[in-house]
């Protein structure tokens, strides 16, 4: 596996060289926005995104909404700033976790496997496994369960693992109006992905945006106070 990071710190990326190469990853670095933005242009051949927040010529924000209009790879940020408004920001951008520095190797090495292991877009239980012999229409869009691929006249949608594992809540429970906490209490797991009240608002939008076409009906309805619903 191939881990990509960007960050401008020597230290904690020698050390990240080094730790991550003793667990078996692969590890390529970028010390700027700049080069890592120059890399992207020729695709993407790594399999995890680590990205700092605050580079010498810009932000992560920026390397993590390039990345997302060619590829899904899970991108996690390393932020000095654990606090929720840039939490959201890095959602809002396609984030899929973050980790604050300072951080245990362990427990990065925990969130990697953890954002792998969701980014794979498998079908869990029987109901899923039934459902994946057929594509199902979510307004103009066709969701292969099987594949976990979203196509829209032909092109591919690129949702990120938690933007994923939300549609999917909505697909089994179609029609049914769903709670807050209900959709809070599927998206968690014991992996610890970080979905609060705020931050599942914001994965809604991100879903809405890029299923949702100008002049179409909305994929996923508001219930103000209660909830969603998707049709």
């Amino acid at each position: 596996m191939k881990i990509f990071i960007v960050e401008d710190d020597p230290i904690i990326t020698e050390g990240l060289k080094i730790a991550l190469g003793q667990e078996g990853y692969e590890v390529e670095t970028h010390a700027t926005c700049g080069d890592a933005l120059e890399k992207l242009k020729g695709g993407v051949d790594f399999d995890v995104c680590l990205l700092d927040v605050m580079l010498p010529d810009g932000d992560g924000y920026r390397i993590c909404k390039a990345l997302r209009e060619i590829s899904d790879v899970p991108v996690l940020f390393l932020t000095a700033c654990d606090d929720e408004v840039h939490t959201v920001l890095a959602l809002e951008q396609g984030a899929d976790d973050y980790i604050a520095k300072p951080f245990r190797i362990r427990e990065l090495v925990a969130r990697i496997k953890a954002v792998m292991r969701r980014s794979g877009k498998s079908v869990t239980n029987a109901q899923e496994e039934k459902d994946a012999q057929e594509l199902i229409r979510i307004g103009e869009n066709e969701l292969n369960l099987s594949t976990g691929r979203i196509l829209r006249g032909g092109e591919e949608i690129f949702l990120s693992a938690a933007e994923y594992r939300l549609l999917l809540v909505f697909v089994r429970n179609r029609g049914k109006l769903l709670t807050r906490s209900h959709i809070l209490n599927e998206m968690w797991d014991s992996a610890g992905d970080f979905v609060n009240d705020n931050t599942l608002t914001v994965y809604v939008r991100r879903i809405r945006k890029k299923l949702e076409a100008e002049g179409d009906a909305p994929v996923i309805e508001t219930v103000r106070g209660v909830g969603y619903r998707m049709d």
